[in-house]
């Protein structure tokens, strides 16, 4: 049985789907809420959906798991609760750490591309104390995954007892099927597409920074099949661990990202450049690239999905269907 929490969000989701279309049992950690986040799920056989505040208590049954998959978390970037922030994104991983490595059991986590702040100090999957030292995220989000990252380092170190094979995953800028539940932090693609087939332009944050132009703020897009490709090779190669960057190990501009999404709609494109709202001025990231070279030594040779194809898959099979669920 895996066990993934977050299982019904965006990553987690996909993951479930993976691993049910192999024919896994799957044990889902998550909330539905009174959306349709439920939709992520539907078409997919599953063992069961518990509820976080229950997880320690199944725990202590000793089900059998083959691997946790820790995918949850409060990822919104505007979020100012901290109690809450640290109480998802670095207590719980912290049990969950501890849970694994006491029953000898693999895990895998989400971390973020926000630990790398601004990218001043550039975007090295380094997992020493001293590199992760250095990093400055932007928001209380970031921090609290560098926050476990830089626990997890410190266990490693001091020679703690550890899961049999451990990985964090800093996913970049993911897009693909079952964002609708995700509101303002689903995909940039996603809200374009909602605004143009609302019949408005696609609108685009203006530049703020001297040099570069309006839509040129640049991203590592990764089509969420990608991750979703990292994570059951890792599953399938349990000699490997570490910290990895998850990205399509290039940077493309948000101006590429629309282009590609009015291509895929059959369109010429409609664009107009919008002011930052005020809480992201001096949050936002202008610049993200995922090197891969810690992926690709560690075995990981599949290749990235091109931006046009993730968006045109995305697209025409997902948001413009009757059903647009994986």
């Amino acid at each position: 049985m895996y066990l993934v929490t977050g299982g019904a969000g965006f990553i987690g989701s996909n993951l479930v789907a993976a691993l049910a279309a192999r024919g896994e049992e799957v044990m889902v950690v998550d909330r539905l809420g009174t959306d349709d986040k439920w939709r992520n799920l539907a078409k997919h056989t599953i063992a069961g959906l518990l509820p976080p505040e229950e997880l320690e208590d199944f725990w202590a049954a000793e089900p059998p798991v083959t691997a946790v998959l820790h995918m949850g978390a409060i990822s919104a970037t505007t979020e100012t609760d901290g109690d809450l922030v640290a109480a998802t994104n670095l207590t719980l991983p912290l049990w969950l750490w501890s849970a694994c490595a006491g029953r000898q059991v693999p895990f895998i986590y989400a971390s973020s591309a926000a630990t790398y702040g601004d990218g001043a100090q550039g975007f090295e999957d380094d997992a020493s104390p001293a590199a992760l030292a250095r990093l400055r995220p932007l928001n209380l989000y970031g921090w609290s995954k560098l926050a476990f990252d830089r626990r997890v380092a410190q266990m490693l170190a001091r020679g703690a007892p550890r899961p049999p094979q451990w990985a964090g995953l800093r996913f970049f800028n993911v897009y693909g099927p079952n964002e609708a539940h995700k509101g303002r932090m689903a995909s940039v693609l996603f809200h374009k597409y909602r605004q143009v087939m609302g019949g408005e332009p696609a609108t685009l944050f203006r530049s703020d920074r001297e040099g570069i132009a309006d839509g040129q703020q640049m991203r590592d897009f990764v089509h969420v099949d990608d991750c979703v490709a990292v994570m059951l090779w890792l599953l399938e190669n349990p000699q490997v661990s570490g910290l990895f960057n998850v990205g399509s190990g290039r940077a493309r501009s948000f101006l590429d990202l629309i282009r590609a999404m009015f291509a895929a709609l059959g369109r010429a494109p409609e664009i107009r450049f919008i002011d930052m709202p005020a809480d992201l001025r001096g949050k936002y990231q202008y610049f993200t690239e995922a090197p891969l070279d810690r992926l690709r030594a560690a075995g990981f040779n599949a290749q990235t999905t091109p931006l046009e194809d993730g968006v045109r898959r995305t697209v025409q099979d997902f948001l413009m269907a009757e059903d647009p669920y994986r």
